[in-house]
């Protein structure tokens, strides 16, 4: 007994050390949101932002530092609780999301092919022409199809009264810089991970079914073409002060930081828009895009909430659970926020 004890307590010691090495290379990595690259893009989009709302210096213009590090976003409770969140849900929980997603993609295609080699491309067939234009059509479907399934679930996220119970959790913050985007409880993870695994197996399954292989997508530094473009491109003013939108039509193209803060604020124009990751096509396609000339009515928090209950990590991953205990057993609660985009 003490020795499977012992056992189990190395297992978990060298899974969490393990983890935490992971997390501290975040920054070295280009597979990660928090990839030096990613963030310094993401500054330089911050700093155009500064120079032309402040084109001439004066005593009330405040120094580009202060202007990206703004006190009253860290002044404030709710962006020092998505530090230790992050800190946490990196370490432990966020293993769930990706062995669930590894795990239903390795199923769904299995299930397509029969087989379990998931990776199975020919550089020969790469290296031509021919194979080079499949590997970019490849890689445009499915960023496609990952894409509308994130939409698909985000939006249900928002119209499904269960689901949002969890979803709330991300639009909870009152404040936002990068490390808010990683506020988001276990369950959406899972959502997210089910849901696009399945979808990138199907469509891996079919493609190596009719080629023979799955195409190798083009990369750069390791990264998907397309995910790498996104990632440089003002990728963490998304959860930021910084307001950022392209001109014109430009923003139902591409997407810009000001499309996911209209998402994000609980102004009553701005319920349930913007719910596209990537291509804000989707939302012009099923009618929920809106994008406002500026950000004047842009507030960041959980509509109808005056006061936000999610003031730890604890209540992070509880308050959802003991909510739905309290709709299923009929205990009064607070007041049911409504959907905030």
């Amino acid at each position: 007994m003490t020795d499977t004890l012992l056992a189990l307590f190395e297992r978990i010691s060298t899974t969490l050390s393990d983890r935490f090495w992971a997390v501290i290379a975040y920054p070295t990595s280009s597979d990660h949101r928090l990839f030096w690259v990613y963030l310094m893009t993401s500054a330089l989009f911050a700093l155009f932002v500064y120079r032309k709302t402040w084109p001439r210096k004066g005593d009330d213009t405040p120094s580009f530092l202060a202007f990206l590090f703004p006190k009253k976003v860290w002044s404030n409770a709710s962006a020092w609780l998505d530090l230790r969140f992050f800190v946490i849900n990196e370490l432990t929980m966020k293993l769930i999301h990706i062995g669930l997603l590894a795990g239903t993609l390795a199923f769904t295609f299995q299930l397509i092919t029969g087989s379990n080699e998931l990776v199975a491309f020919n550089w020969n067939e790469v290296l031509t022409i021919k194979g080079m234009s499949i590997s970019l059509a490849y890689l445009i479907i499915a960023i496609a199809v990952g894409d509308f399934i994130g939409f698909f679930i985000h939006y249900l996220q928002h119209k499904i009264p269960f689901l949002w119970n969890f979803h709330k959790v991300h639009h909870s913050p009152e404040v936002m810089h990068p490390l808010s985007n990683f506020r988001e409880h276990p369950i959406d993870n899972i959502a997210y991970s089910i849901g696009i695994g399945a979808g990138y197996g199907v469509l891996m399954g079919v493609v190596a079914l009719v080629f023979g292989y799955v195409p190798r997508p083009p990369e750069v530094l390791g990264v998907p073409l397309f995910f790498f473009l996104f990632n440089v491109g003002g990728y963490h003013l998304r959860h930021s002060h910084v307001w950022l939108r392209w001109k014109g039509n430009w923003s139902k193209v591409f997407p810009s930081p000001a499309h996911h803060h209209v998402h994000h604020s609980c102004h009553p124009d701005h319920l349930d828009k913007n719910f596209a990751f990537m291509f804000p096509i989707w939302d012009v396609l099923f009618k929920t895009y809106h994008m406002p000339d500026d950000d004047r009515d842009v507030k960041f928090g959980l509509y109808g909430v005056e006061e936000t209950e999610y003031t730890s990590v604890w209540k992070i991953y509880t308050l959802p659970f003991r909510d739905l205990w309290r709709k299923h057993v009929g205990v009064a609660g607070p007041a049911k926020e409504a959907s905030k985009d």
